[in-house]
């Protein structure tokens, strides 16, 4: 089943989450546009800031409890490019919230003008260091079922 043939799971409201971040001349190509893959990139930054501002941080999970967030799926719609030194603002949200499994949703815009350049999802299985599926813990899921308008 493809993300955007899912329904979604809640009906509140979620909590976004923004991360700003100037775009650096290494994310371009010879035109001065950020390279596609950099907006991926980007994704992973607005989730491990999503998290630190839910309390804890993605290295904490790691290290202390053995959680590791595998990509299962991702995908991002381009829809303006980001240029050479732009401001972007990252807003990163939680779709879905299930025992071993996240589903973020992300957007992405140029803070300048609000024009929205991108806008992607993406879907993480909950893992041990030997890539077995594991349950979130009661440490984390209150917070993240929060922050995804549940709870």
């Amino acid at each position: 089943m493809r993300i955007e043939d899912r329904q979604p799971q809640y009906t509140a409201h979620p909590q976004e989450y923004e991360t700003r971040l100037r775009v650096r001349y290494a994310e371009t190509d010879q035109m001065g546009v950020v390279y596609n893959a950099n907006y991926i990139v980007w994704f992973e930054m607005g989730r491990v800031e999503m998290l630190r501002d839910l309390g804890f941080s993605y290295r904490e999970m790691e290290e202390q409890d053995d959680i590791h967030l595998a990509v299962a799926e991702v995908r991002c719609r381009y829809k303006a490019p980001a240029l050479y030194d732009d401001i972007v603002i990252l807003r990163t949200h939680l779709m879905k919230v299930r025992d071993s499994l996240l589903h973020f949703g992300y957007e992405v815009l140029r803070e300048s003008d609000g024009t929205v350049l991108a806008e992607g999802e993406s879907i993480h299985l909950v893992v041990n260091a030997d890539f077995k599926r594991i349950r979130l813990s009661q440490k984390y899921l209150p917070s993240l079922m929060k922050a995804a308008g549940r709870g």
